[in-house]
């Protein structure tokens, strides 16, 4: 018999706590929980978990801080942040510590699990990548240390686990534009796109360019095709 997925909830609101373990065992995950951050944060680096699902807003210490403290010992720990704070300011300062994905309450339980069974799936399939890839004639990246190496540049760029797997999937794909759907489908791994309410390709998207591109505003390595999607410059 196949091991089960194991998933951390870390969450204080008791009835919120009860009903997403529930949720998860119901599923077919083995769960544990904690009801505070600091107790959250010992579980998450002294534990063995496949996900941990984390709310911003805790006693002791929020989510945000441990969800930085868990990136220092783990580039690749799959996290998702729980919060009511739904401003993208709020979203990209999750995503910009590292998270796979930021949930907004209210939520639906059907838009939950989707979420964290496809981050699960992206989890796994990370581990396949191949090691280093030149994506463009001025960007290189090491898929397991996570930076992007560019030319021109003296230090590397740290980037995050998702960030490297939407740029690899658009060098995989280097022929042709990628539309918004096809990422969140094929990079973040949602079944049916179309359920998913989300800016975080957009948000994404955005943040990459901050990093990789000398002038986010008129990018020459990430670009948008009108209409289409985003596609990675080309040689020549």
């Amino acid at each position: 018999m196949n091991e089960k997925l194991r998933i951390l909830v870390v969450e204080d609101e008791e009835p919120i706590r009860r009903g997403l373990v529930d949720l998860f065992v119901f599923h077919g995950y083995e769960v544990e929980s904690a009801s505070c951050g600091k107790k959250g944060l010992e579980m998450g680096l002294s534990g063995n978990f496949d996900l941990i699902v984390l709310d911003v807003m805790l006693p002791n210490l929020d989510g945000y801080s441990i969800c930085n403290a868990l990136r220092e010992k783990s580039r690749s720990q799959a996290i998702i942040l729980l919060t009511a704070k739904a401003s993208e300011e709020d979203i990209i300062n999750g995503l910009t510590l590292g998270a796979d994905d930021y949930i907004t309450k209210p939520f639906s339980v059907r838009q939950l699990v989707l979420r964290a069974e496809a981050v699960l799936r992206r989890s796994v399939r990370a581990h396949a990548l191949q090691r280093r890839l030149q994506l463009t004639p001025e960007l290189s990246i090491d898929t397991e240390a996570l930076v992007a190496e560019i030319s021109g540049r003296k230090d590397s760029v740290v980037l995050t686990r998702k960030e490297v797997e939407i740029l690899c999937y658009l060098h995989h794909h280097k022929d042709r534009p990628i539309s918004r759907e096809e990422l969140l489908s094929e990079v973040w791994g949602y079944a049916r796109a179309e359920l998913i309410e989300t800016r975080t390709v957009d948000i994404h998207i955005a943040k990459l360019r901050r990093k990789i591109e000398k002038d986010a505003k008129n990018p020459l390595l990430l670009l948008t095709v009108r209409g289409e999607g985003y596609q990675l410059a080309q040689a020549g």
